[in-house]
């Protein structure tokens, strides 16, 4: 491997028999992840989880805290400051009430996997430190489902700060891909007051390292990563504050990407539109190449 590109073994095998049509995408389940920014000497360091080896996907893979939506996020109406549910459904593509369940999901799942919190007391606060012993309570049942993200605001009289988050980008797993995700990718600055923590069951290690680091440790197959992963990692170099990559967020196009696979000259070739870098070509019966 001549990079850190993560590349699951039953891929080639998977892509041939979506190409010859005989498997059946899965539907993706809607997702959201949070590259959580702070500042340090002339650019920002992103917050990255290492997900643990036995997981199913991605396993020893470098990511950003982040998940799956729950059903629960959709219909209730929870205290929410910041542009309203109708401007993040036309941001993000979807109704309102989808709208709210990705944005509940990306300050859940920042909560849930970092113990940072993207909510305060009012449209102007964020809470400050979140590690007591009653927040982790509070986190635990969370991350067990025990407590929708709605009840929990609801017991903590807090509101959802979504004008902390910007909507960076959108990758949907491949098609071919057993367990598929539609994921909206989200930029935050870390709150003062709060600091980040591996609070999540899914990872064995957390850092906090600059963008181009990332990439470049990835380039010399350092660090194992997934190519949305990646592709963030770079579009973020060019920043020099959170608070820059924050304001350049609501001009970034939303069009998702969605890796394709085609059969040509005996191989299989798989590529990642808009992101020449991640092509593989693997022939029959072969790796990737």
């Amino acid at each position: 491997m001549a990079n850190g590109q993560w590349f699951p073994p039953e891929w080639p095998e998977r892509i041939r028999a979506l190409a010859e049509g005989t498997l059946t995408p899965v539907v993706p389940k809607r997702a959201a992840t949070v590259m959580l920014l702070r500042d340090s000497d002339g650019a920002p360091a992103v917050h990255m989880l290492r997900r643990r080896a036995s997981m199913a996907f991605a396993g020893g893979a470098y990511a950003y805290p982040g998940g799956g939506v729950d059903p629960r996020d959709h219909d209730r109406r929870i205290g929410w400051a910041g542009p309203t549910r109708a401007w993040w459904a036309d941001r993000l593509g979807v109704d309102e009430t989808s709208a709210q369940a990705v944005v509940c999901a990306a300050v859940r799942e920042t909560y849930e996997e970092a113990g940072v919190l993207l909510a305060g007391p009012t449209p102007e606060t964020v809470v400050g430190d979140t590690t007591g012993a009653d927040w982790e309570a509070d986190r635990a049942l969370l991350v067990a489902r025990d407590l929708s993200f709605a009840e929990f605001l609801d017991r903590r009289g807090l509101v959802l700060r979504s004008d902390l988050l910007g909507a960076w980008t959108r990758w949907i797993t491949p098609e071919f891909e057993s367990r598929r995700y539609d994921t909206w990718f989200f930029v935050a600055a870390l709150p003062e007051g709060q600091r980040t923590r591996n609070a999540s069951t899914e990872a064995d290690r957390t850092v906090w390292i600059r963008p181009s680091e990332a990439a470049a440790s990835y380039d010399r197959g350092e660090l194992l990563m997934m190519p949305p992963t990646v592709a963030t990692l770079r579009q973020l170099v060019p920043y020099v504050t959170a608070a820059e990559a924050l304001k350049a967020a609501p001009g970034r196009d939303l069009t998702p990407v969605l890796a394709q696979a085609r059969l040509e000259n005996g191989e299989v070739v798989l590529a990642w539109p808009g992101h020449d870098e991640f092509t593989k070509h693997i022939p029959t019966g072969g790796a990737p190449a």
